[in-house]
């Protein structure tokens, strides 16, 4: 039981933030509701509470005035006529049950007949003291139980009497003293007394009850339906977790196998790059003596220098920013340039009658924060790329670098003589980046492991230097590669 239980709660807690948001919408549509629900019943309430009192006044009156007419008609009827001892009984019983009749209803309290006899006002509730009155007698009444409804009419007599219209005082907001004129025979007589409290409050309630029940389905139902929009959107919820888990584990895959192609690209480019260098150690090493120990060792330890790097990168697909530039460092562009050319591509090149290198350097070019074999990796591509594509028996390389002091920024710029780079290589895509330094381009005809070099050393004096790499082409015809640093 109580893992079943945590395992509910559990599933709950997946989906706490879909289910909160949920929550909320449902706590203000029922306040909204509640809130509009109160107002339409405080507004019905007051409107049945008017409507009631009218019904109720109108309802008593009617019921009043019924029993006095009826009493009038049957005194009308009786008056002077000589009454035998059984149609006296038939008359009294008739008179009973007229005056008797409304006090069987419920919300009745009390009904009398309110006559004047020789100044006085005198209550008759029975048919016999009436039929008393009516053959000239003066009846007297059984007890005082009237006493209040002869003080009410006493209060109200003067204006019944000029009006001779009903009237009716309402006591609180239930009770209700009916006057109803009793005429006979043409003259006022007095009148017909009414007490009611007309409970009629069970109407208003029921109609309130109603319509609270209404606003306790209608609740329900959101209720209901929110339960089930919870349902689905935790379904729809999961299934959408779970298909974006499946595409971020296919996406890590693909992209953890295209980080590998690349590691692995990158391993074949430099060590191709390594194989050459030791291949120079080897050279070095057999023509020591004793008159080159000097220059030897200075090569020899930047050689191993760069195969140190090169297996360092082996080792690391992002290897750390520091590794890269820090203040420890401080490289000296003209010496990197000068070595590369001197001690790699004029040793690999087959005839050095075919290839020229110019450098013109800037004296004043300050030092770059950047490991020296790093900048070896973005130069070393860029000038291969020169001689390789040049397209002419005798290839010229040009290399310039130039400081500007108030710019606080140096240029390094590599050209050749050569046939240039084709335009649709210029062109940029939707990054800003020129497509000659996207991976796998390249104007030779055999891809495999080609079109690399120069997407390196893009991506490493860009994104790993912060130095601006752009290619282009002399307006005399040849290749330009142009690096701007900014120096802090």
């Amino acid at each position: 039981m109580k893992k079943k239980q945590k395992h509910i709660i559990d599933q709950i807690k997946k989906h706490h933030f879909e289910l909160r948001h949920l929550l909320i919408v449902f706590v203000v549509l029922v306040l909204s509701q509640m809130m509009i629900t109160y107002i339409h019943k405080i507004s019905l309430q007051r409107f049945l509470l008017e409507t009631r009192e009218g019904y109720q006044r109108d309802y008593i009156n009617s019921l009043a005035n019924m029993s006095a007419t009826s009493l009038e008609l049957l005194m009308e009827v009786t008056a002077g006529a000589d009454l035998n001892d059984d149609e006296k009984r038939q008359v009294i019983q008739a008179f009973n049950i007229v005056l008797s009749q409304q006090l069987l209803q419920p919300h009745v309290e009390e009904a009398v007949l309110l006559l004047e006899s020789r100044d006085r006002i005198v209550p008759i509730d029975d048919g016999t003291r009436l039929l008393d009155y009516l053959t000239g007698g003066v009846p007297v009444p059984a007890s005082d139980s009237h006493r209040m409804a002869v003080a009410r009419y006493r209060e109200e007599r003067e204006s019944i009497r000029k009006t001779e219209q009903i009237v009716t005082i309402t006591e609180g907001s239930q009770r209700f003293h009916v006057f109803v004129p009793f005429v006979l025979r043409g003259e006022y007589s007095g009148v017909f007394y009414l007490r009611a409290n007309p409970a009629f409050g069970f109407v208003t309630n029921e109609i309130l009850n109603s319509y609270n029940q209404t606003n306790i389905i209608f609740i329900a139902l959101i209720l209901f339906g929110f339960l089930g929009m919870f349902y689905i959107s935790s379904y729809t919820v999961s299934e959408r977790d779970e298909a974006q888990r499946l595409l971020y584990d296919a996406r890590e895959s693909k992209i953890k196998e295209e980080k590998e192609a690349l590691f692995t690209k990158r391993i074949y480019h430099t060590h191709h790059k390594a194989e050459k260098v030791m291949g120079f150690i080897k050279e070095d090493l057999r023509e020591l003596s004793t008159d080159n120990l000097d220059s030897v060792k200075y090569q020899v330890m930047k050689y191993a220098n760069f195969i140190s790097r090169v297996i360092y990168d082996m080792k690391w697909f992002d290897p750390p920013v520091q590794t890269i530039r820090s203040q420890l460092f401080s490289t000296n562009l003209n010496e990197v340039v000068t070595f590369m050319v001197e001690k790699l591509f004029k040793r690999t090149t087959r005839a050095s009658d075919h290839l020229t290198f110019t450098l013109d350097f800037d004296s004043d070019l300050p030092a770059v924060q950047v490991n020296e074999f790093v900048v070896w990796e973005i130069l070393e591509p860029l000038i291969q790329n020169c001689i390789d594509h040049s397209g002419r028996d005798r290839v010229t390389i040009t290399v310039t670098t130039r400081h500007d002091k108030e710019q606080r920024k140096s240029r390094l710029v590599i050209e050749d003589n050569g046939t240039g780079i084709a335009g649709h290589l210029l062109d940029r895509n939707e990054q800003g980046v020129q497509m000659l330094f996207n991976e796998h381009v390249s104007t030779k005809k055999d891809h495999h492991n080609n079109g690399y070099g120069c997407y390196i050393a893009y991506e490493l004096a860009k994104e790993r230097c912060g130095w601006d790499i752009e290619a282009g082409n002399r307006d005399g015809g040849g290749a330009v590669f142009t690096i701007t640093i900014t120096h802090s």
